[in-house]
């Protein structure tokens, strides 16, 4: 057996910083492990067309193993290495889900749309224990190649996410231990730890879903359905792998603008002048991650109080977030703007300043990445501009009463224009 990972430059460009540390960190982790085992880990750069052939020519190898691919570019890739290997076959085994996208189908043989159909043929469909492999006595064939990858010397720190298998196993008994059974109470309060955590380890497979599925056991229903709206958009991506770049619902695609590059800049920076908004925006910015409710309450905002495209912010997400997946990321945006698969409607639009006084009622998460509001009252946290304490806080820079109007209002000239189409 000799172990490959090729650092792909078209992957490596399109991923941010965060996600190249973890990715390298990972591969460290990964060959010390093996190096335990008596094997060791061959790193070398370039397109995998040429590495992978190159590498199997040189050990005499009968055949090349690799995990299934589902996204885009990975079945793109890894059919040009498979061409590019000729008579030594490219087998490409597993799936890094429970169920592997394109498993489920409706009665009519189509990709599932909505997802509660996809969450009941899911868990219809059930998944298989996780693997074990004994890998004492394999014979480890070694080859030339480059270091595994040190730190970016300008990479941000990643903090709560040491890399490796080992970390991702931990994290997943302290959450069953910890938090479990207080999920779905906790789930969306940014100030308190009731979250996994799991996210940058299922992204890069320090951890498979099917091993935290059974470490759930029984109590699977309190955390599996997060599981399967991570499966969900990625089968969604592979029957409609356009649907990480375009609209899925076009007649809604020109809905959002044009927004003013101010605003962009200002929601970048973490400074808008809603305090729930301005402290995820600052926590991407510091640690590369974001609360679940965050995200959706920032991506809300900028699309429907800021009017820009969605593709905008979840560009801006992929370049910053440490667990960036693609068929998450874009899908999970679409769901905001309402112009996705099982899409929360155009007119669903998020009060930031009510949603953070009933998921941040003390200001806990917001006293934490805003500094100018530590010491601001708990009665005003979420409306600083009432609190003299807090002049050194910016004003909202929209109206959001304004702007839900302005939404809405394009929203249903849209509506009446399809009407009179059809």
């Amino acid at each position: 057996m000799a172990p490959l990972f090729v650092l792909d430059p078209r992957l490596l460009a399109a991923a941010g910083d965060r996600r190249v540390a973890f990715l390298f960190a990972s591969l460290r982790a990964l060959d010390d492990d093996l190096a335990r085992l008596g094997g060791h880990l061959i790193v070398r750069r370039g397109d995998p067309a040429t590495v992978v052939p190159a590498l199997a020519g040189e050990l005499g190898a009968r055949e090349v193993v690799v995990t299934e691919d589902f996204g885009p570019y990975g079945r793109e890739r890894d059919e040009r290495v498979a061409r590019a290997l000729g008579r030594v076959g490219l087998h490409a085994v597993g799936t890094p889900y429970a169920v592997a996208p394109g498993a489920l189908r409706t009665a009519g043989g189509g990709a599932y749309q909505v997802f509660g159909a996809f969450y009941r043929a899911w868990q219809r469909h059930g998944w298989g224990p996780p693997v074990v492999c004994d890998l004492n006595g394999v014979a480890w064939h070694g080859a030339p190649g480059e270091p595994v990858p040190a730190d970016l010397p300008a990479a941000p720190r990643l903090l709560g996410f040491p890399a490796g298998e080992h970390a991702a196993r931990a994290r997943l008994e302290r959450f069953v231990a910890d938090a479990l059974d207080e999920y779905q109470a906790l789930r969306d309060l940014p100030g308190v730890a009731g979250t996994s955590g799991l996210s940058p380890y299922l992204k890069f497979g320090a951890i498979h879903p099917r091993t935290v599925l059974a470490e759930l056991g029984e109590a699977h229903d309190r955390f599996g359905r997060e599981l399967a709206w991570r499966e969900f958009y990625a089968a969604v991506l592979f029957a409609d792998p356009q649907s990480a770049r375009r609209a899925v619902h076009p007649q809604l695609a020109g809905l959002a603008g044009p927004g003013e590059i101010a605003h962009l800049e200002a929601w970048k920076a973490g400074e808008t002048g809603y305090p729930i908004i301005d402290a995820g925006m600052r926590q991407l910015a510091s640690e590369g991650f974001m609360h679940n409710r965050v995200r959706m309450l920032v991506a809300s905002f900028l699309v429907k109080d800021l009017h820009h495209d969605w593709r905008v912010g979840a560009r801006h997400f992929m370049e910053h977030l440490v667990d960036g997946d693609l068929a998450s990321n874009q899908h999970n945006w679409q769901w905001v703007a309402g112009t996705g698969h099982d899409a929360a409607p155009y007119f669903r639009i998020f009060n930031p300043t009510t949603q953070a006084e009933r998921f941040d009622p003390d200001g806990r998460y917001v006293r934490r990445y805003v500094e100018a509001l530590a010491q601001v009252p708990a009665r005003v946290v979420h409306e600083p501009w009432r609190a003299l304490a807090a002049t050194r806080y910016p004003p909202p820079i929209v109206d959001h009463h304004e702007e839900r109007e302005r939404t809405v209002g394009a929203y249903r000239a849209l509506r009446a224009k399809a009407s009179r189409r059809s």
